[in-house]
């Protein structure tokens, strides 16, 4: 099977479902395929666009329900661990706070926010001209948006592997090592814009790692995938380590923001999240975990005017 084209088995790796799921999902037309001389086939242009239009009905729907909350708000984007722990504290110091989060990956939550889907985008894009993150990719995705860009913290980012796999983890090269079986994230992603940069660079053809199809979307996923044995090593936060007990190789300490409209910064939910980041009973509560750098949590990096 051609790498355009992918049969049912494929498919149901590819969206990590059983097989029986995609047959289910054929035979109620949700899916995008067709049958030739008795077999589906799937082009990966349209499972790609399938995936997308899927991910932005969500968005739709949980702008809905939070439309229906006063003063909640929207974020999506990237994922982070500690995401979780940080809207929990917010939400036991500020009982009035609603914020609901949707795992698109960084440059969906750009184009989502442009779009009005979403109040907040939470990215971390890199940009190899420039070296900096997030503001070089405003004018790209947020033409109808007055942005303001706010860090949330910086973090540890490196491959992820098991204790058993210790020494086969060089860098970068070693991806290409047809004995270990890769476990990527979503394309438009962070990390994936951070991999294919690295591998543009040292000139790693994607075709030479075994597993660059297989796509998650959160970091746990990546370690959930290696602690189960479906793949050697992937690329997440240093925290993924620690809290699942998994090898780390660091490769960058990268900057995590969140973008929204001027309107939007001033909302009292947006401001007791900020309020909560900075707080030191949040941030020694994450010191324990490591990986993490407050230094400039709540600065805003960038201000349209």
């Amino acid at each position: 099977m051609s790498d355009h084209l992918m049969n049912t088995k494929e498919v149901a790796e590819y969206l990590d479902i059983h097989e029986k799921q995609v047959y289910a999902l054929i035979k109620s037309g949700r899916i995008p395929g067709t049958k030739v001389t008795g077999k589906w086939i799937f082009p990966k242009k349209f499972i790609d666009e399938w995936i997308e239009d899927n991910a932005k009905e969500g968005l739709k729907q949980a702008r809905k329900k939070s439309s229906q909350i006063s003063g909640a708000v929207l974020a999506s984007g990237s994922n982070d661990p500690i995401l979780d722990m940080l809207l929990t504290a917010t939400k036991k110091t500020h009982p009035d706070f609603f914020m609901f989060s949707a795992n698109t990956g960084s440059t969906e939550g750009l184009k989502s926010l442009n779009t009005g889907l979403t109040d907040v985008a939470l990215s971390h894009l890199y940009d190899a001209e420039t070296g900096r993150y997030n503001v070089p990719y405003l004018n790209k995705y947020l033409p109808n948006v007055n942005p303001v860009v706010v860090n949330l913290f910086a973090r540890e980012i490196g491959f992820l592997f098991s204790q058993k796999r210790k020494g086969d983890i060089q860098g970068f090269a070693s991806l290409a090592n047809e004995n270990l079986r890769f476990v990527n994230r979503q394309q438009g992603s962070g990390i994936r814009v951070l991999l294919d940069y690295h591998l543009a660079k040292e000139n790693i053809n994607s075709d030479q790692i075994k597993g660059y199809q297989n796509e998650v979307y959160t970091h746990f996923e990546v370690g959930l995938a290696i602690i189960s044995g479906e793949a050697d090593v992937g690329i997440t936060s240093a925290a993924v380590s620690k809290l699942l007990g998994l090898c780390f190789l660091p490769i960058t300490s990268e900057c995590f923001d969140m973008i929204m409209d001027q309107t939007t910064y001033f909302q009292q939910g947006v401001q007791s999240f900020i309020e909560t980041l900075k707080s030191e009973s949040f941030k020694n509560r994450v010191d324990k975990i490591g990986g993490y750098d407050f230094k400039d949590s709540g600065k805003i990096f960038y201000a349209s005017h």
